[in-house]
Order: C-alpha cells, then sequence, then structure tokens
C-alpha cells in the first residue's frame, strides 16, 4: 500500500461539508438549469456519492439526484427500476403512496439526473435525535409499514434453495473490496459465515417478497405532527425475491445503532457474543413474526441482515473499503465474532487490525 492510499484511509467517509459545498451548490445549479424550472435547496452529498438537492419550482417540487461515480449511477439506476416495477405493481394499493415516483431519468450525458417526486414528511433519524423516547412507537409503525409490502408480495417457503443466492454474491463483494477478507484470517472468517448461513438457513421456512435491502430510519419518513411513516425513499438495494426478515432486523439494528451511537458493527457483533438480540429488540421483531423462533435463528438473521448492509455499502462506493476505521469497525469485528466449525465464538480468538490492508 503506498503512503497516498495510507492516509486516504484515515479520511473520514464523507468530506467535509465546508470543502465541498461551494462546488456542489455551483453543480446544483448547473443541473438545475439544465431541468429547465427551480431553484436548488440545500445540496448534500451521500454517503453513496450521490449529490442530493431540492428542486423548488413553480409547477413541482422534487428531488434531483446526481451520481458522482460509476458505482453510484448504477446503485441510482437499479432504484429506478425498482420503484417503478413497485409502483405498477397491483398488489400494492394504496401502499404505493409510500413510494417516490420517478419523474425524469437522465442516465447519459456529462450532467446524468434523476428527478423523483418530493414525498412529505421528515427523516425518521432527525426525528427520533429530537424525540428518542418516541423509539419503540416509531419502530413499530415502521415495522408494521414494510411488512405490509412483505405480506403483499410474498409467499411463505422453504428457502434452503434461496441461501447460496442471498449470501455467496455478497460475499464475494466483501472478498473483492476489502483486502483482508481475501486470506488467513478474514478468509477463515468469511467460510465460517458461509457455514454458520446454510446450517442455520436449510429447511428455514421463511417470508420471500419485495425487499428494500436498507431499511433504517434514515430511509423512512415520517409525519411531522403524528409521526406515522410518510414515505420509503432509497430504494437502490431492493429485490423482489429477498428474505422479509433482513428489513426487519435492519431497521431494528440501525435504531439500536442510531439510539445508542455505537457503530453497526458493534450492535451486530454484541448479538453475535450473546447469540441472541437484546430482549426490546426481540420484543420488537416478535410483533413482526420476522424469523422463525429456534437456536441459532437470531444470530443467522443478524449476521445476513450484516453481510447485505455492508457489501451494499461496498458496493454503493470505494470509500468504505478504503476506510481503515469504517473496515475495523463494521468489517472485522463482526467477523471476528463469528462462530468457527464447532462452535467456538470467534474465528481468530482476538480482534485483529487491518490498519494498511485495505484497497
Amino acid at each position: 500500500m503506498t503512503l497516498t492510499e495510507e492516509l486516504r484511509g484515515l479520511l473520514p467517509l464523507r468530506p467535509a461539508p465546508v470543502l465541498t459545498r461551494p462546488a456542489d451548490a455551483l453543480t446544483a445549479r448547473r443541473l438545475a438549469e439544465s431541468l429547465g424550472d427551480g431553484d436548488p435547496r440545500l445540496p448534500r452529498r451521500t454517503f453513496s456519492d450521490l449529490l442530493v438537492f431540492r428542486l423548488d419550482g413553480a409547477e413541482r417540487t422534487a428531488v434531483v439526484k446526481h451520481p458522482r461515480s460509476r458505482r453510484a449511477a448504477a446503485s441510482l439506476a437499479h432504484e429506478c427500476d425498482a420503484v417503478r416495477r413497485l409502483g405498477q405493481d397491483d398488489r400494492l394499493g394504496p401502499w404505493r403512496q409510500l413510494l417516490p415516483v420517478v419523474e425524469e431519468d437522465r442516465p447519459d450525458g456529462p450532467l446524468p439526473l434523476v428527478v423523483e417526486s418530493c414525498l412529505p414528511g421528515v427523516g425518521a433519524d432527525a426525528y427520533l435525535r429530537h424525540a428518542p423516547r418516541q423509539a419503540c412507537r416509531v419502530a413499530e409503525s415502521a415495522l408494521a409499514a414494510i411488512s405490509a409490502l412483505h405480506r403483499a408480495t410474498g409467499r411463505t417457503e422453504d428457502v434452503t434453495h434461496r441461501t447460496a443466492g442471498w449470501v455467496e454474491p455478497r460475499l464475494d463483494v466483501l472478498a473483492r473490496e476489502v483486502r483482508w477478507c481475501r486470506t488467513g484470517e478474514g478468509a477463515r472468517a468469511l467460510a465460517a459465515v458461509r457455514g454458520l448461513l446454510e446450517s442455520e438457513l436449510a429447511g428455514r421456512r421463511l417470508l420471500v417478497g419485495w425487499t428494500h435491502g436498507d431499511f433504517h430510519p434514515g430511509n423512512l419518513l415520517l409525519t411531522a405532527d403524528r409521526g406515522t411513516p410518510s414515505g420509503v425513499i432509497d430504494w437502490a438495494g431492493a429485490v423482489p425475491d429477498g428474505p422479509a426478515l433482513l428489513d426487519c432486523h435492519t431497521f431494528v439494528l440501525t435504531l439500536r445503532h442510531q439510539l445508542t451511537g455505537r457503530e453497526f458493527g458493534a450492535v451486530v457483533a454484541d448479538v453475535l457474543r450473546r447469540a441472541r438480540l437484546r430482549p426490546a429488540d426481540r420484543r420488537l421483531l416478535a410483533g413482526v413474526r420476522a424469523v422463525q423462533p429456534g437456536p441459532g435463528a437470531e444470530t443467522a438473521a443478524a449476521l445476513l441482515t450484516w453481510l447485505w448492509h455492508v457489501a451494499g455499502n461496498l458496493e454503493k462506493s470505494q470509500r468504505y473499503a478504503r476506510s481503515h476505521r469504517w473496515v475495523a469497525d463494521n468489517v472485522v469485528a463482526v467477523l471476528a465474532e463469528v462462530p468457527a466449525p464447532g462452535g467456538v465464538p470467534g474465528v481468530s480468538g482476538a480482534r485483529p487490525r487491518p490498519r494498511g490492508r485495505t484497497p
């Protein structure tokens, strides 16, 4: 690893807004002018290499998304396809009101962009920062909302034949993007993840259907007055045949991450060490019957949720793999707790340090 790569790995995931704001404002203005109507408001960069802003015009209020990398462009194209397919799915009925509408899609040219309808409400993450005591109520309404999507589009089936498709591509992403995962302790840890998930999912009957793939408080909109769901955004990770438990566990685990200030990887590692969810999280998930009860079920569900989460982030942006801190806290910390064959906790027995080992 070069000195430049080493130093880049120490930088924060998102550049300081004070450094990027002038360039982002200029790009947003150019994008708005290309659309011919409206003023750009609150341009911001996301962790997934998108420039996002609200467009306030005489005829409409919309959200504009501009990909800043090839990965972001591919992710945005997938999101548009998923939103369009869901919007045309009659099984959803009134639930489609929670979906954004793709109003314009310009994938080519020097300034590619997507224009989506602007859904009402405030992000649940922001809402809970001001009203943390409402966390349980918000979680219950969020899980009820996403479960309605699962029930409308899914069916319960034996998922043995689906395990490879759910697990292998995402393990490949970790091995490709994170150098530590390719050899030695990292490779053994990925093999242990594969073995545990294959073993625990074999013969299980789970609800399979349209899955958001990244259903956390930041992607849920709430009405400002009552705090009830008013929209679900950012469908870049959506699939039509995913495990419904994924969305439910993602929301509950990321909610704990937000409320405690701990890294998402630390929250999942805690589940693996305890071999069970915390009681409050179990009660929330029991309300939507996210997974059949049984030995190892909670560990497997948390591990599958983690795998989709980190692989999704790594695919969306190279920033994640470059960040030593993110890899250590959200990849290595979890893999160090995965039971090795024979049930011994922790593949390596001690938390390894990936410093200088990521791409």
